[in-house]
C-alpha cells in the first residue's frame, strides 16, 4: 500500500492542477518524445510570454484533475504515453498558434488534443484554430476594408460636387 505521505502529496497535486485547469482558457496536450533541453526551454520562454505554462505531468494526475473539473469526453489515447500540459489563462489563440509553429518545424511533436473553455477539442480543431489570423489582423483587415468603403463614397461624392458645379 502506498505511502499516506505520498497519497496526500498527489492529492495536492491534483487540486493545484484542478484549480489551473478552471482558471485556464485553453489546455492542449502534446507528445514531447525528442524535444531537447534547449528546445523546451525556447518554446516555455515563447510561451510564458502569452501567459501560458508548460508542464510535464503524470497522465493520471491531469485524468484526475479533469474529473474533478467535471471535463469530460477526453479520449483515453490523448492522455498515453508522454504527455506536455500547456495551460493558457488569457488567450487561447496565442498559445495554440505557439505549439502549432513548433510542431511544424519539428516532426516529432505531436498535439495529441486540448480543452478550449471547458469544451473538448482534437488536434485538427487546434490546428485550424492556430492557423487563423490574429485578433490584430483581423481588425487591420476589417479596417481596411471600411476604409476601402468610405475612400469610395468620398470619391463618389466629389464627382457629384463637381458635376454640379460644372452644370
Amino acid at each position: 500500500m502506498a505511502n499516506k505521505e505520498i497519497l496526500k502529496q498527489k492529492m495536492e497535486e491534483v487540486k493545484a492542477l484542478a484549480d489551473k485547469v478552471k482558471e485556464a482558457k485553453v489546455i492542449i496536450f502534446t507528445d514531447y518524445r525528442g524535444i531537447n533541453v534547449e528546445d523546451v526551454t525556447n518554446l516555455r520562454t515563447k510561451l510564458r510570454g502569452a501567459n501560458t505554462e508548460y508542464k510535464i505531468i503524470k497522465n493520471n494526475i491531469v485524468r484526475r484533475a479533469l474529473a474533478e473539473c467535471k471535463i469530460e469526453g477526453l479520449d483515453d489515447e490523448i492522455l498515453t504515453g508522454p504527455t506536455a500540459v500547456i495551460l493558457g489563462n488569457e488567450d487561447y489563440l496565442e498559445p495554440s498558434k505557439i505549439i502549432y509553429e513548433y510542431a511544424k518545424e519539428n516532426d516529432f511533436y505531436k498535439i495529441k488534443g486540448g480543452i478550449i473553455d471547458g469544451k473538448v477539442v482534437t488536434a485538427e480543431e487546434l490546428i485550424t484554430l492556430a492557423k487563423l489570423p490574429s485578433r490584430e489582423t483581423l481588425i487591420a483587415q476589417l479596417a481596411g476594408a471600411l476604409l476601402g468603403n468610405i475612400t469610395k463614397l468620398a470619391v463618389g461624392l466629389e464627382q457629384v460636387r463637381l458635376q454640379k458645379e460644372s452644370a
